[in-house]
């Protein structure tokens, strides 16, 4: 089909691989966009750590490959370090500006490192702020369920911050260290209970709770609507 979109997403681990590969990807894929991702951290390698410097040689080997690609990005805000603005993000900024910070710096990193590779067009930055997990906060009925305590407790817990993309970015209050907190052996499972928990919420509702996440994926919609 002449106005199916592929799209291809550097990962900061495996649970958001298979959020993308089991949860995004079919979704996207009724509307003509066609996403797979590809994870940046090497095996065996804890996530959390990801550096611009080794996501640029996933990048320059993807925008190398196939023209027809969009190639995006989707790592944590928390934990980030060697990454295009984070000098320039204002103490305690919003989630808009941290993210328009980052999304337009790296942009502007790419596309002068490969301009000649269309990378204007083709490449898209998406950073999760603070971090991936935010997501699960969409619903907190259901995360509470998933966790097996009260809804309460989630709310009073992030009741002042208003979008789960505000909650916050430090090693207390971050949304992993949040979750983990909740859990009996203080360690939330992502791969399984946390995808679990996104396939029960869905995409629609993640956004509708969380802003950032929504804009990106309106701009895969739109590129595939100026495809037609």
């Amino acid at each position: 089909m002449s106005n199916y979109i592929n799209v291809i997403a550097i990962v900061e681990g495996k649970t958001e691989q298979i959020f993308i590969e089991k949860i995004l990807a079919p979704y996207l894929g009724h509307k003509n966009i066609g996403i797979r991702a590809t994870q940046v951290s090497k095996p065996g390698q804890k996530g959390g750590d990801v550096r611009f410097s080794r996501v640029q040689r996933d990048l320059e080997k993807h925008l190398k490959q196939r023209s027809d690609t969009y190639i995006t990005t989707f790592v944590d805000y928390y934990g980030m370090k060697e990454w295009p603005g984070m000098d320039l993000v204002p103490w305690q900024a919003s989630p808009e500006t941290i993210a328009k910070t980052i999304n337009e710096a790296t942009k502007s990193c790419v596309v002068s490192l490969f301009a000649e590779h269309r990378a204007e067009r083709r490449f898209i930055p998406f950073i999760a702020v603070h971090e991936f997990e935010a997501l699960f906060f969409s619903d907190c009925r259901i995360l509470a369920e998933q966790l097996r305590i009260d809804e309460s407790v989630i709310l009073l817990d992030i009741s002042d911050l208003g979008s789960p993309e505000a909650i916050n970015n430090n090693p207390q209050t971050a949304p992993s260290k949040r979750l983990d907190s909740w859990c009996k052996n203080e360690k939330f499972l992502k791969i399984t209970t946390g995808i679990s928990v996104a396939e029960q919420i869905g995409i629609e509702k993640m956004r509708s709770k969380c802003q950032l996440f929504d804009r990106w994926l309106k701009t895969f919609e739109e590129i595939q609507s100026d495809a037609r």
